[in-house]
């Protein structure tokens, strides 16, 4: 009788988590697809030879491009973000804690802001290369970041922070006698290194690997700013639906999509060759004092430098976001500062409105995506029913797909009248934003959720069932609120990750629900630089809220909420 009561429980859970996922993951993944074969009114693999075997090849240039920028991203923020972490966790030195701190600061810039950023301190107007250039009396500035090494640059620094985090969580919970009892049976460093911590690290690696490949794959600000004439995929995609062709732009859809989770699965591959786990239980990394005052005073003002380096972006998005628009025009630097783009953002209505259009599209797509994974984490996590595997891996594709490809996804869904539009056309419409950012942000509460539930001990949940509660009673009174830390982390992890979406908006906005990301590249466009940083840095400071409500009053870290 128990069995029959929990086998229509899990049934009755399960039903409104599958209708969603095939509704609006499923259904607009498959859309796409077909759409994909569609050519001169027939079904065909034109399209596929035409992206292959075009005269001029632009296509496969594109994708090429991606792979290998890609491909650099995730080399060049290992190389910058691994040895920060052994150095902050391995070693202690005056002005650790604080620089270890900063290093995440780079995780605070939303994407597009991070461009704009650079844009300002490195481009050809930027202040750092014309400083130098009246510093020296140069006659020309001394270098300018765009094309593929500004790309990368700008990668680079706001992707290492992902090796960064994920490496210093792995290397505090390796056990230190294993380390020492290898040196003791007489293994060198290097060995030391190579034969047990680099095994160990392996699978904090691969994750990170994997985020920073898929997030270059699906890079849209950066080359769209800084690269001009460089082609990558994903701006591809954008120039097809803009041109009006749709069956390329399928095309294009269905290759990256390929090419990102092709690369997830030989990821997971390569993770799951070995087991990384270890059979002892220690008590946690402990760092080394830096003795050698060269060494240590070395390491000091290098942290020092490292940390103007870093917070330059930030320190330039606040200072140009007090220059009023119109006074900051032929002259080198900015020479007027005052709030007056933050009186307009609060007093002007038509200025005002992009920011309330995010919070509210944000805010809606925030609900969805808190009732649903919570949902969908307890089915997943707490439930037993046949193609669990199946559910999973819906949950987990938004996280594979990038966001152009999603936009593009819904855009073929929805823009004629369906079952799970309710019979209603969405694209062109205010839902189509919240319905996107609710798609895009589904991993995020799940997976944050998950963490917790695994923890959860199932005799809980059975001994309040057991006193006579009923299911729900339990969930609500019991379950929700011991997991309700992790839950809250994603969730507010997705809020700010929704306002500042980019590339599924400037797909599917409409000039009535602009958001703020697309009224900062049309103040971009109207050289209305205060402007548009002043959005940013409500942008910057919206995540730098949410980071310390989930670290001080939820205890989750920056690393745990990504992870």
């Amino acid at each position: 009788m128990m069995k029959n009561r929990d086998n229509r429980l899990t049934l009755y859970l399960l039903i409104p988590v599958l209708l969603v996922l095939i509704a609006y993951v499923l259904y607009p993944s498959v859309r796409t697809i077909l759409e994909s074969f569609h050519k001169d009114g027939g079904l065909t693999f034109g399209n596929y030879q035409d992206f292959f075997t075009q005269e001029s090849k632009t296509n496969l240039q594109a994708l090429w491009n991606s792979v290998y920028i890609s491909v650099l991203s995730v080399l060049v923020s290992a190389a910058i973000g691994i040895p920060l972490a052994f150095i902050f966790n391995r070693f202690d030195f005056p002005g650790r804690g604080f620089f270890a701190t900063a290093a995440i600061m780079p995780i605070v810039l939303p994407s597009l802001v991070g461009v704009m950023a650079f844009m300002f301190l490195y481009g050809e107007t930027g202040l750092v290369p014309n400083a130098i250039k009246d510093l020296f009396g140069l006659d020309e500035v001394p270098f300018k970041i765009g094309g593929v090494s500004g790309i990368l640059i700008v990668h680079a620094y706001t992707m290492y922070v992902y090796f960064y985090m994920t490496v210093s969580s792995a290397i505090n919970k390796i056990d230190p006698s294993l380390e020492e009892s290898a040196y003791n049976l007489g293994a060198s460093r290097f060995q030391v290194f190579w034969k047990v911590t680099f095994p160990l690290l392996t699978p904090a690696i691969v994750a990170a690997s994997l985020l920073v490949f898929m997030i270059s794959m699906a890079s849209f600000s950066a080359p769209f700013l800084l690269a001009g004439g460089f082609r990558v995929l994903s701006l591809q995609i954008y120039f097809s639906k803009i041109n009006g062709d749709m069956e390329v732009a399928a095309t294009q859809s269905v290759i990256l999509s390929i090419v990102s989770i092709s690369f997830l699965l030989f990821m997971r591959w390569y993770q799951n060759r070995k087991d990384y786990r270890m059979a002892s239980k220690g008590i946690g990394a402990h760092r080394s004092e830096v003795n050698n005052p060269l060494l240590k005073w070395t390491m000091v003002a290098t942290g020092v430098i490292g940390v103007i380096i870093l917070l330059l972006p930030h320190f330039t998005i606040l200072l140009l976001s007090l220059v009023p628009d119109g006074t900051w025009t032929w002259q080198t630097y900015p020479s007027v500062f005052n709030f007056e783009n933050y009186r307009l953002l609060l007093q002007d209505p038509n200025i005002f409105k992009p920011l309330k259009n995010s919070l509210i599209l944000s805010f809606i797509a925030t609900a969805g995506n808190l009732v649903f994974g919570v949902l969908a984490s307890y089915v997943l996590v707490k439930r037993k029913f046949v193609g669990k595997s199946f559910v999973d891996i819906l949950v987990m594709i938004p996280w594979a797909l990038p966001a152009t490809v999603i936009g593009m996804n819904l855009i073929f869904a929805f823009n004629e009248p369906n079952i799970f539009s309710f019979g209603n056309i969405l694209v062109g419409t205010f839902w189509i934003l919240p319905l996107a950012y609710f798609i895009r942000h589904i991993p995020l509460v799940v997976r944050s959720t998950n963490a917790v539930l695994e923890q959860l001990d199932d005799s809980i949940e059975e001994a309040s069932r057991s006193l006579g509660a009923k299911w729900f009673y339990t969930f609500r009174k019991v379950i929700l609120p011991i997991i309700m830390p992790g839950v809250l982390s994603g969730t507010l992890l997705a809020f700010v990750e929704s306002v500042g979406e980019f590339p599924t908006s400037v797909l599917l906005y409409t000039i009535s629900n602009r958001p703020i990301s697309i009224e900062i590249m049309n103040q971009l466009r109207m050289f209305n630089m205060g402007q548009a940083a002043a959005y940013g840095m409500i942008q910057i400071t919206l995540i730098a809220v949410v980071l310390l409500i989930s670290n001080r009053f939820f205890g989750v870290k920056a690393e745990q909420s990504l992870s």
